[in-house]
Formats: C-alpha cells, structure tokens, sequence
C-alpha cells in the first residue's frame, strides 16, 4: 500500500487504464464518472474520507471510469486483489450496498426519494460538491434538482 497526495482536479485514472487500483480515502473526496458520447459527465459515486473508490473492472480489462480528486486528498492505494483488501472488508461492502441500492433508486425513485437518499448516503458532503455534480449523480438537470429542493423546502 502506498500513500498518494492528490491536488483538487488531479484525475487518477482515465477510461481505457490497465491494472486499475483501489483508493481508500484518508482526507478529501474523490469521485468516478464517465463522459458519453454527446459530452454529457455522468458521476457514478462519491468517496469521501473512509470509503473505498475503484472500478470494478478485472485487472485485465481497460477500465470505464474516470477517477479524480474533488478537493485535495490524501488515499491509500493498493493493487487490486482481493485477498490484498480482505481486512478492508467493511468499506468495501458498503461501497457494494450503495451502488446497489443507488441503481434500484435510479430505476424506481421520484427524483425528491432520490435526493433524500443522497442525504442520507453522503451527509458530510452536500456542501463541499457543486449542485451540478450532485444534479449529475442523481441522473437530473440542475434545474430539476432546484425544483426538488425547493418543492421539499414548501413541504417542511
């Protein structure tokens, strides 16, 4: 494991990579996202401090996401292997149940469960991501995620 010092914007790993690693985050927040063919950055998840952050591609196969740091941050890189993470257990599963949950979300949830869910899920970095960034991961134009806050803020 090797300790890795990124400044705000460094990109980490780029779509098409070999021997993707895994970040484990000491300080700071990083992100993974893919660009699609018309441009448009879709934001796959967040790690802040604690969490694990990595593609899930094999070792062998080009990877898919970008990875950058969002502010400046400290991570613990290691090869992936997953003998290698088995004392890393716990950030790993609950990188596992996020996704999972996040895609069903994705499938079945009005976009204020969706953003309530963000709450929930990522409580410490609401203020720290751009509207934008945040619009991104829910799958929703800025603007409609105005609207959602704004029809929540009516209901409270």
């Amino acid at each position: 494991m090797r300790r890795l010092n990124l400044k705000k914007g460094e990109i980490i790993q780029r779509p098409g990579d070999l021997n993707s690693k895994v970040y484990h985050v000491v300080r700071g927040l990083l992100r993974s996202y893919t660009i699609d063919a018309k441009g448009k950055e879709h934001i796959f998840m967040f790690g802040p401090e604690g969490w694990v952050v990595a593609d899930n591609s094999p070792v062998e196969v080009p990877v898919d996401l970008f990875i950058d740091a969002l502010e400046d941050t400290i991570v613990h890189v290691v090869e992936k292997d997953l003998a290698k993470e088995t004392p890393n257990v716990a950030p790993l599963m609950r990188r596992i149940s996020v996704l999972q949950k996040r895609v069903i979300l994705l499938m079945s949830a009005s976009a204020i469960e969706r953003y309530e869910h963000f709450e929930q899920t990522y409580p410490d970095i609401l203020q720290r991501v751009p509207q934008k960034m945040i619009a991104s991961y829910l799958g929703m134009t800025p603007e409609a995620l105005s609207k959602v806050k704004r029809n929540r803020l009516r209901k409270k």
